[in-house]
């Protein structure tokens, strides 16, 4: 059950603040809190949830400006959840009339909000903040007066005057297929080949389970991800590693797979079909490695 009452952007100074002080009218959360079309925004959340039936849902107003936060902040649900309990600029984006630690909702609700949605309305809300922030650059300017008029017209003897265009951020639009970053998919791909290894394989007296390796190669993917300058050669090296435990992950699945009674179908549907996928990343991410390149046909860019 869905309850939104439509209420204009509460304004910076009327914030409560139990520590004291003012925020800032200059901080990108507020200037982007006065800007979204708030309203329009949740009518494409809200549209397909009931008004009457089920239990009450969390503020759709807080459920879209999490979103939100979370894609422009690229994070994950979990920190996303821990930057608006401890920042009140975040806190003032989501609606709120006052500072308090604590979380708008459980990080595991980020789940069913994104299925909720799915990937139209996700572009139907896009589309809203486009075609809203279109609208503010159409709209006529107020007429001046008299001085100003003859201001502009000295102004436009002398030549043409600057203009501007607003830059639209597509990052806070939230989307399932992130920016194709080849050690990303890889180490994805490892994570998902060792989940077919633990799945494959079945305890038995005296059979030891095979080596993946996966403390260590998660290890060396942290540590290459927290780099902020990642330069050409550190690249190839962290995509090599990426590409041999990957290799290794494989030929152990394959033995698995032998070693099933059943030959012919030794797997469920979607882990053969999950199979069949990494496979092919991992014969794209090899050939653009070996040829120095990032582009080949039929690119997978989201598992």
């Amino acid at each position: 059950m869905i309850k939104y009452t439509s209420s204009k952007q509460i304004s910076i100074e009327d914030f409560i603040q139990p520590f004291g002080g003012k925020l800032s009218k200059e901080n990108r959360w507020v200037k982007l809190a006065n800007l979204l079309p708030w309203d329009e925004m949740v009518s494409v959340y809200i549209k397909s949830m009931s008004q009457e039936k089920g239990r009450k849902a969390i503020n759709p107003r807080v459920a879209v400006g999490t979103l939100i936060i979370k894609h422009i902040l690229r994070a994950a649900d979990e920190d996303t959840i821990e930057f608006i309990k401890e920042n009140p600029y975040l806190q003032y984006f989501l609606g709120y009339a006052e500072y308090r630690y604590e979380q708008p909702f459980t990080s595991s609700l980020f789940v069913s909000i994104r299925r909720r949605l799915g990937v139209e309305q996700l572009q139907e809300l896009m589309d809203e903040f486009i075609a809203y922030v279109r609208k503010i650059e159409q709209k006529p300017s107020l007429q001046k007066s008299g001085s100003n008029e003859k201001r502009d017209k000295d102004d436009r003897d002398k030549g043409p005057k600057n203009k501007g265009h607003l830059i639209v951020d597509a990052t806070v639009a939230p989307s399932d297929i992130k920016y194709p970053t080849d050690l990303d998919l890889l180490n994805e791909v490892r994570e998902k080949s060792e989940a077919l290894i633990d799945l494959l394989y079945v305890p038995e007296k005296g059979k030891v389970k095979p080596r993946t390796y996966r403390q260590k190669a998660r290890k060396e993917y942290l540590s290459f991800a927290k780099q902020r300058k990642k330069r050409e050669k550190t690249i190839r090296k962290a995509l090599k590693k990426q590409l041999g435990y990957v290799q290794r992950n494989f030929k152990t699945i394959d033995k698995l797979l032998n070693e099933k009674e059943d030959k012919a179908f030794p797997l469920a549907y979607k882990y053969q079909k999950m199979y069949w996928v990494i496979q092919e990343v991992y014969r794209q991410q090899k050939q653009m490695y070996e040829q120095n390149t990032h582009k080949t046909a039929d690119r997978i860019v989201s598992i």
